[in-house]
């Protein structure tokens, strides 16, 4: 597979926004474990406070992530933060399972001033409940928030999402 290319005029550093969708190596289903999918979300969670992001929202498909990432300092490197989670999140699934977990490279976009972030929230955590894996928000064991509660996020996807879904 050829990685997708970044953009060649952003540097991807500071203060921005970004939905992330990466893919497990082969779209194995390794996320339906639930060691694999904690100990993966683990990692997210200690990478993204490690350099400088904040884990707006994130769920772990049965075989991608999807996540909502924002910088929270001007050092904040997303290409650093991107790489770094994958290799630390490979690193432990290798010490416990036989098979590569991530393909090459992720797909990213950078979320615009004029996007609302409730909207990509709303369209992370619902993914469960749109692929059948799950009869309500919140009920899906693998999704989460760095910055807020799920009856947080449940309150602002109910206050803020009359209109249109947001599509990636």
């Amino acid at each position: 597979m050829v990685r997708p290319r970044r953009l060649d005029d952003f540097d991807y550093v500071g203060p921005n926004a970004y939905f992330v969708t990466a893919c497990t190596f082969n779209r194995v289903r390794w996320f339906a474990d639930d060691g694999c999918a904690r100990g993966a979300s683990a990692q997210l969670l200690r990478t993204s406070s490690d350099y400088g992001f904040d884990l707006v929202a994130y769920c772990f498909m049965p075989d991608h992530l999807h996540a909502l990432v924002a910088g929270v300092r001007a050092d904040a490197d997303f290409r650093k933060f991107t790489a770094m989670f994958k290799q630390r999140s490979a690193f432990d699934h290798a010490a416990k399972r036989k098979g590569r977990l991530w393909q090459e490279g992720y797909l990213e976009h950078i979320v615009r001033s004029d996007e609302k972030l409730e909207h990509i929230i709303a369209y992370i955590v619902a993914n469960p409940v749109r692929a059948g894996l799950c009869d309500g928000l919140g009920k899906y064991p693998y999704l989460g928030s760095s910055c807020y509660t799920l009856e947080q996020i449940q309150e602002m996807i109910q206050m803020n999402t009359a209109r249109e879904p947001w599509r990636p």
